[in-house]
């Protein structure tokens, strides 16, 4: 007696398809990815190296891509019968003599530290608004300090100047004041009347 069982389906995608696409390390492919967002589910594409694949074609099988995106590599790990990928596109197949190419991880630094070596620092840019308002801002504070500091050193000099009149003119009345007490004196000192004279004989 024979039993027949039926087959498992590992997954709700054709995985004899993706089975027979033969992604292999080397390959330049496109994954159009569903993601879901508030409800709504979208296709997010990701290209790029594959660099590793592992696990054959059992139900577990994953591969490695990697991508460089604004100088940053990304690698991401998918699995070959996932459903949430929608669709997997080989764009470029380069022969390789590898399985497993994780040697670009250090081949990119190096190259990006060769780049790096022949880069120079530029401090050049342009001003943004709120730069140019704080600089209009410091020039205008440092513009009202200054006229208040020569404001204050007018009225300084003013009121010296006034002190300085004041004195003049004291010491101005002291002089005459002097002049005219010894005249006062030399009055007071001359001769005796003549009417003291009599009073005296008197």
């Amino acid at each position: 007696m024979t039993v027949q069982l039926a087959a498992a389906q590992i997954s709700p995608v054709n995985v004899d398809e993706r089975k027979n696409l033969g992604i292999r390390a080397g390959d330049t492919v496109r994954v159009h990815q569903k993601i879901q967002e508030k409800g709504k589910t979208r296709l997010q594409v990701f290209e790029g190296l594959v660099i590793a694949r592992k696990h054959g074609s059992e139900a577990g099988a994953t591969f490695t891509v990697r991508a460089t995106h604004s100088g940053v590599g990304v690698e991401r790990i998918f699995t070959l019968y996932s459903p949430l990928i929608d669709q997997i596109e080989i764009v470029r197949r380069s022969k390789v003599r590898r399985a497993k190419l994780y040697y670009i991880r250090d081949k990119v630094a190096r190259e990006i530290r060769r780049q790096l070596r022949n880069m120079k620092l530029m401090g050049v840019a342009t001003e943004s608004g709120r730069e140019v308002a704080e600089r209009e801002a410091v020039a205008a504070k440092e513009e009202m300090e200054k006229t208040a500091a020569e404001a204050a050193a007018k009225e300084e000099a003013e009121k010296v100047a006034a002190e300085a009149a004041a004195e003049q003119t004291a010491q101005a009345e002291e002089k005459t004041d002097e002049a005219e007490t010894p005249e006062v004196v030399a009055e007071s000192s001359g001769e005796p009347d003549e009417s003291t004279e009599e009073k005296k004989e008197a």
